[in-house]
């Protein structure tokens, strides 16, 4: 029996970056550790250095220090890559990616940068950025957005967890990790990561419309339901309160014309694709099919399409059935009127009445 990768093309490709990413960045920075400055700016962020090599907005994600992030790194995006990359296609994953890995790498150099202008401390222009933190917080959103109602359970049903109460768990973790471990650049990245990928799946991102069964390749734009609204990711007891200031700052984006508002049909609209997901079509989580209800869903929908399709076709046929009739059937009468209204030559002509003047 041949042995075959059942990993989708883009999630190998991440995976690849990541080992050839982490194991040079440690190759270059104790084979470097001579010179005076931290090697490892080649592929690692730091603020300082980073306008110098560019690259490093990218490459700084899939550099990792050691085995155990490097481990950890290659789990979410294994596990991950390939739930995403099979709901979104690779197209659209690959978007994702470059958005989520990008945008959090800028954004938290141009914190520290902001940090050092304030304090005039070297450190903070020299710290160093890395590691898929930012990553990891972007996936728990997605899988937010998707699965929202999907148990994740551990220790053999000892411990049960919600996917949607993954992000702020892990926001709370980091965060209490930075503030007494002092792992702040994995606090930044968490936070960035966060905010920027569900800025992205809530108003750029463009998405399958699932609500129907018809054929058409409708895109949306954004996701307004009001299960992945930013309240939403927090517990019941603190969502009004963070509403509040949620709402506070989105309509001083949309006073500005920084951000397009959601109309009630929009938020009718994202409610029945949330609906619509998670009623199925989607792969479980860590596992490479798709569920019974997304199986049901699916043969359901191409039943429907083929009945819609030989109807229409019954229809055309019919229709084109009637109009060759009815063309044969005006032939004939116009024949029919032709042959009653011609004179025949032989007949006598038709004498003038009298007193006709000629």
């Amino acid at each position: 029996m041949q042995w075959r990768i059942n990993i989708p093309p883009l999630t190998r490709i991440l995976l690849a970056l990541l080992i050839v990413f982490s194991v040079s960045y440690q190759a270059l920075r104790y084979g470097l550790a001579h010179l005076d400055y931290t090697a490892g700016h080649y592929l690692a962020l730091i603020p300082q250095w980073a306008l110098f090599t560019p690259w490093v907005y990218f490459t700084a994600t899939y550099s990792e220090q050691n085995v155990a992030t490097i481990l950890i790194a290659g789990a979410t995006i294994l596990y991950g890559g390939k739930y995403l990359e099979r709901a979104w296609g690779s197209r659209e994953f690959g978007k994702f990616i470059l958005w989520v890995t990008l945008l959090p790498n800028f954004v938290a150099s141009l914190i520290y940068v902001l940090l050092f202008a304030i304090s005039q401390n070297d450190s903070l222009a020299l710290v160093v950025i890395q590691g898929s933190v930012a990553l990891q917080a972007a996936f728990l959103v997605a899988f937010k957005q998707l699965v929202p109602e999907h148990t994740v359970t551990l220790l053999k049903g000892a411990v049960k967890f919600r996917v949607k109460h993954f992000p702020s768990v892990f926001l709370a973790a980091n965060t209490l990790s930075g503030i007494v471990l002092g792992t702040d650049t994995a606090l930044v990245l968490a936070w960035v990561g966060f905010m920027t990928s569900w800025t992205y799946l809530r108003f750029y991102k463009r998405q399958p419309d699932l609500s129907t069964a018809a054929t058409g390749n409708n895109q949306l734009r954004g996701d307004a339901s009001e299960t992945f609204a930013f309240a939403s990711f927090w517990p019941d007891t603190i969502q009004p309160p963070v509403a509040a200031i949620a709402d506070g700052v989105y309509n001083a984006l949309v006073a500005v014309r920084l951000c397009t508002p959601f109309t009630a049909e929009d938020v009718e609209f994202g409610n029945e694709q949330a609906t619509a997901r998670g009623e199925g079509g989607l792969p479980n989580l860590l596992n490479n099919g798709v569920g019974k209800a997304g199986r049901n869903k699916q043969e359901d929908a191409e039943r429907r399409r083929a009945l819609a399709l030989k109807e229409l076709d019954q229809r055309l046929h019919a229709a084109s059935t009637n109009v060759a009739s009815a063309s044969r059937q005006q032939s004939s009468t116009q024949n029919s009127v032709v042959q009653s209204g011609t004179v025949d030559p032989t007949s006598p002509s038709v004498e003038t009445p009298a007193g006709t003047q000629a």
